[in-house]
């Protein structure tokens, strides 16, 4: 029995060595790139496909460094818009002949781009100072103005873009240009200042003292309001309509005219119902007569209207 046994597995065991030997053999290599390929400068010679992907996705996904004086922006590619073509990179290397340098195609998009440089230009973004007046010593002084600041967004996109074509990652200055005060210490123009204790009118260029008037401010029951203020409205031959006061209770509107008691000219301030203007009632001039404004003889207010402008600051003093 223990013979018959033995012969079977001796079979067996010959059948097994007979086998094909193809059945052994392991499987083949993976194709490589040829040697001395690059992708965009990178060297994927000798590489599988998985590691030629890869080798060069981490060369493109190189962060983006954008700089603003003493600012820096980290950024990756993605979020700039740009997309590499990297399959078809890797693709085209292994149908080259060794030595071959392929290009790596990089398209960026428009809406992506024009989005992230918005946000910069909002976090760069500074507003031009304009000179405004001031009082010192009962006179103006006008401050200096300051230039603003903005980017220069389609310049920067453009640089932007073509960086990122090039594989370059910065740092990359962005564009940016200058923003102009509109007023300025050259130009700011008249400036009025009223003494309400002295009852006098200084009108000032800029700086400069131009000229004075008499005029006739509040009584103390409606005084001329004191402060800085700035003439809002300018009027040829103003209606006068009755205020919302209880001295002028029952009255009617006044049109143009010899009896209308704002004169022939109106600049009104933005103190409500406060405002300068002529008055046919001359003999009030150097007195406080009025319910709160500032009379003027009617010549001189007509002068005065045509050299203030809207906006013109009105400074109302103790004095």
């Amino acid at each position: 029995m223990r013979r018959g046994l033995l012969l079977p597995l001796a079979t067996l065991a010959a059948l097994v060595l007979a086998a094909p030997a193809w059945a052994q053999e392991p499987p083949p290599p993976a194709p490589l790139v040829p040697e001395g390929v690059t992708i965009a400068g990178v060297s994927v010679g000798g590489m599988a496909s998985e590691q030629a992907t890869l080798t060069v996705q981490a060369f493109f996904n190189r962060h983006f460094l954008l700089t603003f004086r003493t600012r820096t922006w980290d950024v990756r590619p993605a979020r700039l818009g740009a997309r590499a073509d990297v399959a078809g990179a890797v693709a085209q290397a292994f149908a080259s002949a060794p030595y071959s340098a392929l290009p790596l195609v990089v398209t960026v998009d428009r809406a992506k781009l024009k989005a992230y440089v918005t946000r910069i230009a909002v976090a760069i973004y500074r507003a031009p100072r304009n000179s405004i007046a001031v009082l010192r010593d009962l006179k103006p002084i006008i401050t200096q103005p300051r230039d603003g600041l903005a980017l220069t967004k389609l310049d920067t996109r453009v640089l932007i873009r073509n960086a990122l074509v090039a594989h370059q990652r910065g740092p990359l200055e962005v564009v940016t240009h200058p923003l102009k005060p509109q007023i300025t210490q050259e130009n700011f123009g008249p400036v009025i200042v009223i003494r309400r204790g002295s009852r006098r009118l200084y009108l000032y260029n800029g700086e400069r003292f131009w000229r004075t008037f008499g005029v006739a401010v509040g009584q103390s029951s409606y005084p001329t309001p004191l402060g800085r203020w700035r003439i809002v409205v300018k009027a040829r031959n103003p209606w006068w309509y009755p205020p919302d006061s209880p001295w002028a209770q029952g009255a009617s509107p006044i049109p143009p005219g010899p009896g209308n008691p704002l004169g022939t000219r109106w600049m009104g301030l933005n103190a409500s119902g406060v405002g300068i203007h002529g008055t046919p009632d001359a003999a009030s001039i150097g007195y406080s007569a009025s319910h709160g404004c500032i009379r003027m003889r009617i010549p001189e207010a007509e002068w005065l209207f045509t050299r203030v402008r809207i906006g013109t600051p009105v400074f109302i003093v103790r004095a």
